[in-house]
C-alpha cells in the first residue's frame, strides 16, 4: 500500500525537533524509518507530518564515559557493531545488534528508533535491561533519565511522554568478572525474535555474584526483566546444575504471546531453553 500524503521536515537541532514536535502534536519522529514507514504504508500510522532527526550531529555518537558507553538516538546499528569500545565492553550488544534485519536495515536503522517504538520482538530493549542501561529524553519541560527497566511499559509503549524524544542511551561501566550475551530464535524472515534472552553475569571466584536475564518475543507486553532467573543464579556456583535449574524458572510469571509463529506453550519451553543457552554462554561454559 502507499501511505497518505505527509508533510516533511528535517530538523537541524533537537531543540528544533522538540519545537515542530509541539507545534504540530500528530507529528512523528523519523530516524532510520524502518518502523514507521512501513506502518505508514499498511495505514497504522498516518502522521500529517515527518520530522527528520537522522541528520543531527549532536544525536550520533558512541563515546566512554565512566568506563560506561554512551550512544547518541541516532547511532545507526551498525555503528553500535562496529564499534571497538562495545565489542570490548558488552558482547549482548554485539549479539543483539549483529541478529537484526539485514545489512540495509542495520546501515539505516537507528537505536533511538527502536527502542521508541518498542516492538515487542525488538532486540535492543532485552539487551539494554540486561546492562541495566538508562535512556535519556528531551521534551518541553527537559530532560528525564530513566531506566530501561522503567522504559518499555507494554505493547508498541513506552514511558516517553508526549513531546519527548529519546536522545542518548547509557550503558553503565561493566563489573570486573562480567560477561553478557544474546541468544536468539528468530523468525526467518524478518528475523524478530519470537524469543529473545539478554543475559549479563557476574563471577567472582566461581560464584555469581549478580546476574540479570531480560526475554524479548516472549510477553505480549514486550520486553522485560525476569526477576526470577536472576535470583535463581545469584550466591550459587557458575555450573550448569546452577544454570538449569535457574533456566526452568525462565518466563513462568509472564503474560505469554500467542501467534501465529508460536503457541504460548512452545514459547514458553524457548523461553527456557533459550534462558540456558544465553546463561551457558555469560558463564564461559
Amino acid at each position: 500500500m502507499i501511505p497518505q500524503a505527509v508533510d516533511y521536515k528535517r530538523a537541524g537541532s533537537v531543540s528544533e525537533a522538540i519545537s515542530l514536535l509541539a507545534e504540530n502534536p500528530d507529528a512523528k519522529i523519523l530516524a532510520g524509518g524502518h518502523s514507521l514507514i512501513p506502518a505508514m504504508k499498511l495505514r497504522l500510522n498516518s502522521p500529517s507530518l515527518l520530522i527528520d532527526i537522522a541528520r543531527i550531529p549532536e544525536l550520533r555518537y558512541i563515546e566512554v564515559r565512566d568506563g560506561g558507553v554512551a550512544i547518541g538516538a541516532a547511532s545507526t546499528h551498525h555503528d553500535i557493531i562496529s564499534n571497538a569500545d562495545i565489542q570490548s565492553r558488552y558482547g549482548v550488544m554485539i549479539e543483539a545488534g549483529e541478529l537484526i534485519g539485514d545489512t540495509q536495515v542495520r546501515n539505516v536503522g537507528t537505536l533511538g528508533g527502536s527502542i521508541a517504538h518498542a516492538d515487542p520482538s525488538a532486540d535492543w530493549p532485552a539487551a539494554l535491561i540486561a546492562l541495566n542501561a538508562s535512556i535519556k529524553v528531551e521534551g518541553p519541560s527537559g530532560t528525564r533519565e530513566i531506566p530501561a527497566t522503567e522504559f518499555f511499559l507494554g505493547f508498541f509503549y513506552t514511558a516517553l511522554e508526549e513531546g519527548e524524544i529519546v536522545t542518548e542511551v547509557v550503558l553503565p561501566a561493566p563489573a570486573a568478572g562480567s560477561r553478557s550475551v544474546y541468544r536468539k530464535f528468530m523468525q526467518p524472515a524478518s528475523r524478530f525474535a519470537i524469543v529473545g534472552c539478554a543475559a549479563s553475569v557476574t563471577i567472582d571466584g566461581g560464584t555469581i555474584t549478580d546476574a540479570t536475564v531480560a526475554f524479548t518475543g516472549v510477553s505480549a507486553d514486550g520486553a522485560f526483566l525476569d526477576e526470577a532467573v536472576g535470583a535463581a543464579l545469584v550466591g550459587k556456583s557458575a555450573s550448569l546444575e546452577t544454570i538449569e535449574a535457574a533456566a526452568n524458572a525462565a518466563a513462568e510469571s509472564a503474560e505469554l504471546n500467542e501467534d501465529h509463529y508460536a503457541s504460548k506453550t512452545y514459547r514458553k519451553h524457548l523461553a527456557k531453553v533459550y534462558a540456558k543457552r544465553a546463561l551457558v554462554g555469560a558463564c564461559g561454559l
